[in-house]
């Protein structure tokens, strides 16, 4: 009896193409199409093209809708976030509490042995392992997901470049088209700019403040949500000859502090809500602190749920509320969240 896999099928290639797969692996496969938010027209448009990819692969296609788990677990959180003036990552808790949590919970509810998806990353049982197409890893994404669960996933685009993904949609009858859609945006419910979903719920547009380092008032803003750390564009200071970046963000006081781009210096980062795939409590190894970013040297020392990192070499512009995490070669240990 052929094992049993449950697909995340969300109408794009990736998804699509991990199917067809793991059907011709000979796997019996399940989809399931999750409605996680309620921007106008978008399941309108992704659900019939999962129910098209199904129809064309002939495996059954199952529709959750987690809106008010997405709201509670990843969206307010998002919300919140900035308005503590900190810059959110919603795709990671996105991965731990919907498509690798909620989306596992139901592979069990059907008997499903695997749970598989389009990313980009692959697993030795243990450890996440960066995807072969380097410019395409998502791995990073998904270092807060459950360890436990990591014996039973399978990435079938772990191994693949997607110029390959799309030549081979393109090569079968029937799913062409899905050869050309357009690349998905980063976080799937943010269609312009974060500053647009943040006017429905808050007032982002409250003018105020510039201080420099001294607590000087140096300039105006347009609204401290307009800014993450290092940003240098969008307020004035009154005077200035060289670029000024944002070092600070003052929720309270609806205030930022600017300085100069050497001022964002930073060799010391601290983390909270860690998740380890590695039992080290102290070590050197390397850490991604954005996910375009390259990993930094540097030594990690482990006291509890939180983690001080020693960076080898200075970053500029690290930004509480965003993931850090730490890779040896392409095996991912684990992170946390910068405080």
């Amino acid at each position: 009896m052929s094992s049993k896999v449950l697909v995340g099928m969300s109408g794009g290639v990736d998804s699509t193409i991990s199917a067809k797969l793991l059907l011709d692996e000979g796997y019996a496969v399940e989809g399931v199409y999750m409605k996680l938010h309620n921007s106008p027209g978008y399941h309108e448009i992704h659900l019939k093209r999962a129910q098209k990819a199904a129809a064309q692969l002939n495996v059954r296609l199952h529709v959750l809708d987690l809106q008010e788990r997405f709201n509670e677990k990843v969206f307010n959180p998002f919300v919140e976030t900035y308005k503590e003036g900190r810059t959110p990552n919603p795709c990671a808790l996105c991965n731990r509490n919907l498509k690798f949590g909620a989306m596992m919970e139901f592979a069990d509810s059907i008997g499903a042995d695997f749970l598989a998806t389009g990313h980009y990353l692959r697993h030795d049982g243990t450890y996440l392992i960066q995807a072969e197409d380097d410019t395409k890893d998502q791995s990073y994404f998904l270092f807060y997901i459950d360890k436990a669960i990591i014996p039973r996933l399978i990435f079938p685009l772990g191994e693949r470049k997607k110029s390959d993904i799309k030549a081979l949609a393109a090569s079968i009858e029937g799913l062409e088209s899905f050869a050309s859609q357009a690349e998905s945006s980063e976080i799937c419910f943010v269609e312009t700019t974060y500053t647009d979903i943040l006017k429905e719920y808050v007032n982002v547009d409250e003018a105020g403040e510039v201080l420099d380092q001294e607590g000087r008032v140096i300039g105006t803003h347009k609204g401290y949500m307009h800014y993450t750390i290092g940003k240098r564009k969008g307020f004035t200071v009154h005077g200035a000859h060289d670029p000024h970046f944002v070092l600070k963000i003052l929720p309270q006081t609806n205030q930022i502090v600017v300085g100069k781009r050497h001022e964002l210096d930073t060799r010391t980062v601290t983390l909270e809500h860690l998740n380890m795939f590695d039992e080290r409590s102290s070590f050197d190894t390397t850490v991604k602190l954005r996910y375009r970013s390259r990993s930094v040297p540097c030594h990690v020392d482990i006291s509890g749920d939180a983690a001080i990192v020693q960076l080898k070499e200075p970053v500029y512009g690290i930004a509480s509320g965003q993931a850090a995490v730490c890779y040896e070669g392409n095996r991912l240990l684990g992170g946390g969240w910068i405080v």
